[in-house]
């Protein structure tokens, strides 16, 4: 299940040009993020911003920094330090935070400051006093963060758009936005095509970021079919690129957004299916790879999936046979019982009385004989 390009550009890929088909084996660029509710341990430098705001680089990133009134994509995680208490997760809710540098919140100051010291693809630990963050008064709506808090945020700059490429996405119309997306997703594919992974994730991303739910929701007709033209290839990019970094529920999660649009994306089912093998899950896979083959009966990456996890299960099925030999192994075989002396004896006795009988018998058959 390992390589598509040579299957699936004949057939599975055969719809969609600018979609990534490749997914051939590759090694993994960077780690995956790490889900724990409490900030992560940073041992580098402390590298003070301003007076309120400190930052720990966890993953180097790329290129230049955004300028002022760049328009920034990024995930964060915030706690409150005193209490550890997480209020926010953009990861969690699978959507981009979209700020402007230079117009952002008050209460977003401090991570304003953070990010506009960051390359794309960076991610860092900041540390914000409560000057910076939700003030003296605090939050008591949502998020919930109480007066005079002082903040850590784990930051990813997924990357940006400078002033000079465009408008704001709020102020774009709905073919500068899907235009816009396009380019990244095309961005997104030559970085693909360079094994350059991680960054190719951060251009598919930011596409995303311009068409997501609040705007999807808005449109009708062609407009929605040709932002779903540039959304669901970005998820199966990113799928294909999380199976190669070895973050499998990441991608089964990917394609299943694709999924939830359209139930009967060979693509989409095809990519979940080898993420599930990959786990384990032979079952929900073989249910995956089942339904891709109705839609493309002809590919042969299906088939040979389908076949490889037949012959797993084989395996499987041998393996266990011999280990439960080997626990159990061939039923005991049933000894005859001794017999006891009380057994014996009645026989012989029986035996005795048996030829007594028959002599008797024999010897009263003669004396008649005489008689007559």
């Amino acid at each position: 299940m390992e390589e598509i390009q040579e299957h699936q550009s004949q057939s599975i890929g055969k719809d969609d040009e600018d979609e990534i088909v490749v997914e051939q084996a590759a090694g993994a660029h960077g780690d995956p993020l790490q889900h724990g509710d409490f900030p992560p341990k940073v041992d580098s430098a402390v590298e003070i911003l301003q007076e309120k705001v400190t930052k720990q680089v966890v993953k180097e990133g790329h290129g230049q920094k955004p300028s002022k009134y760049a328009t920034c994509f990024l995930h964060y995680r915030a706690w409150t330090e005193s209490t550890q208490h997480k209020f926010e997760d953009t990861w969690h809710e699978q959507r981009p935070f979209e700020m402007v540098l230079g117009k952002e919140k008050k209460e977003m100051a401090g991570l304003a400051v953070g990010v506009s010291s960051m390359n794309a693809g960076e991610r860092a630990l900041l540390h914000v006093g409560w000057e910076l963050g939700y003030g003296k008064e605090g939050s008591f709506s949502f998020p919930n963060v109480p007066p005079m808090a002082d903040i850590i945020y784990e930051v990813e700059l997924i990357g940006f758009d400078e002033v000079r490429e465009g408008k704001a996405r709020g102020d774009m119309t709905a073919e500068e936005r899907i235009g816009a997306a396009d380019r990244r997703k095309m961005d997104g594919n030559s970085l693909f095509k360079d094994e350059k992974l991680e960054e190719a994730m951060q251009q598919y991303e930011m596409a995303i970021a311009y068409l997501g739910d609040d705007f999807m929701f808005q449109l009708f007709g062609k407009y929605r079919d040709m932002a779903l033209a540039v959304k669901n290839p970005c998820h199966l990019n990113m799928a294909a690129c999380l199976i190669k970094l070895k973050r499998h529920e990441e991608a089964i999660a990917q394609c299943t957004i694709v999924l939830a649009e359209d139930e009967n994306n060979a693509k989409a089912l095809f990519r979940r299916g080898k993420a599930r093998a990959e786990l384990g899950q032979t079952d929900a896979a073989r249910e995956d790879f089942l339904k891709a083959r109705k839609h493309a009966p002809e590919d042969k990456a299906i088939t040979r999936g389908l076949r490889l996890l037949d012959e797993h299960d084989k395996a499987v099925y041998k393996k266990q046979k011999e280990i439960y030999k080997g626990i159990f192994g061939p039923p005991p075989q049933p000894k005859p019982k001794p017999a006891n002396l009380l057994t014996r004896m009645w026989q012989w006795l029986t035996l005795i009385c048996q030829w007594l009988l028959s002599l008797i018998y024999h010897l009263f058959k003669r004396e008649r004989r005489k008689a007559d």
